[in-house]
């Protein structure tokens, strides 16, 4: 039996303790059992001096990558595809939910038939799809950022249908507009399939937030972007969301969507409802430059995406750079590791904690994180 000593295990910002822990491991290489160390603890073992263990990233909004947006995919794009979630993986993500942004009914329902056939030749070592993440097309127009108007739709079970009718259990999550008309038979409806339901791109005040998450909402998609901001006499969305808890808080940790300040104030506000994700559009692994998108060009500067009006469009910066990121702002590494890899979890795979996220799997598939001195955090395979 293997022994590691002296490791860390992620948590949010007002749980992170400096506990040390022991872990087992069996010849076969799965993690058996994990153990607080008490101080002085003269365990023997391999000293891991205090780095910290984790499952991979899972990253709840990405919109493609190596060139491949995921809403244009056809079935000829299958073997990039592929490429495309082997790249993810040696990037230490271990699942996504390709986010199709508003576009086309036929081009909608092509590409989920296309991330359907990804689905089934998963394997081991090869990042995991789960089901999609529609990012509209039910948003508010004033709110739809990067988002083509001529495909946003007014909320209603049948648009609903036309969309995913038939590929149900193909979606893991929506992000739309609660305040709109409609949208409350839509998010019944999302319910009752299981699919998750994100408040994005969307005028909501408070009140019209707190409706939706009284509904069902539960996630915020990319907080403070297409959205209100919080104001001490207009909270809005993310006001609500922080003062009932619970609802899970995307947020793009680039330092260029939201100002290191104020993530860290999020952070501070709501440790563990923080779900940090990648928002990388297609030139995720390839160079700067211009790109296209759908019929539009692309303008990557430093990992950020803009259209050539100058409107914020995404990254191309992998998922766990926004933990490295968000980890010198808060000078927490254990929280900004907790918020790419346990946090998600919970929605994906209903995952409690770290401990029970790691049990039972093995050691080479999860990540080990180190920042000694005044080193930056890095990461690299546990085994």
């Amino acid at each position: 039996m293997r022994r590691i000593i002296d490791v860390r295990l992620p948590a949010p910002l007002d749980r992170e303790l400096d506990q040390l822990h022991q872990v087992e491991i069996t010849p076969e290489g799965i993690i058996r059992q994990i153990l607080p160390m008490a101080t002085g603890d003269l365990t023997a073992g391999e000293s891991w001096n205090g780095d910290w263990l984790s499952p991979r990233g899972i990253d709840l909004q990405i919109n493609g990558g190596l060139g491949l947006a995921f809403p244009e995919l056809k079935p000829s794009d299958l073997s990039r595809l592929i490429d495309l979630l082997d790249k993810l993986w040696a990037d230490g993500v271990e699942a996504i939910a390709p986010t199709l942004v508003t576009c086309g009914i036929a081009p909608l329902r092509q590409a989920l038939s296309v991330l359907q056939e990804a689905r089934r030749q998963e394997q081991a070592g090869r990042c995991r799809l789960l089901g999609a993440h529609l990012e509209g097309p039910f948003l508010a127009n004033e709110r739809r950022g990067a988002h083509p108007p001529e495909h946003l739709a007014i909320p209603s079970l049948e648009a609903l249908d036309e969309r995913i009718g038939g590929f149900e259990t193909e979606i893991s999550l929506m992000t739309l507009a609660p305040e709109l008309p409609g949208a409350s038979a839509v998010i019944a409806r999302l319910r009752e399939l299981g699919i998750m339901v994100a408040l994005g791109h969307s005028a909501a005040k408070a009140d019209q937030a707190a409706v939706g998450f009284d509904q069902g909402v539960g996630m915020l998609t990319h907080a403070f972007n297409a959205m209100p901001g919080l104001h001490h006499r207009a909270p809005g969305p993310l006001g609500e969301a922080c003062r009932r808890g619970g609802i899970a808080l995307g947020l793009i940790a680039d330092g260029v969507h939201v100002d290191p300040t104020m993530a860290v104030l999020l952070q501070r506000l709501a440790p563990d409802q923080i779900v940090l994700v990648s928002d990388a559009l297609a030139p995720y692994g390839l160079a700067d430059g211009e790109h296209r998108w759908d019929e539009r060009v692309l303008l990557v500067t430093n990992g950020t995406c803009r259209l050539e009006d100058g409107t914020l469009a995404g990254v191309t910066l992998p998922q766990l750079e926004g933990v490295r990121r968000l980890a010198g702002w808060c000078g927490q590494p254990g929280a900004a590791i907790w918020s790419a890899t346990v946090a998600p979890r919970r929605l994906s795979d209903g995952v409690s904690g770290v401990e029970q996220a790691l049990l039972g799997q093995p050691l080479r598939n999860q990540l080990r994180w180190s920042r000694h001195a005044a080193e930056e955090l890095h990461w690299d395979c546990a085994a």
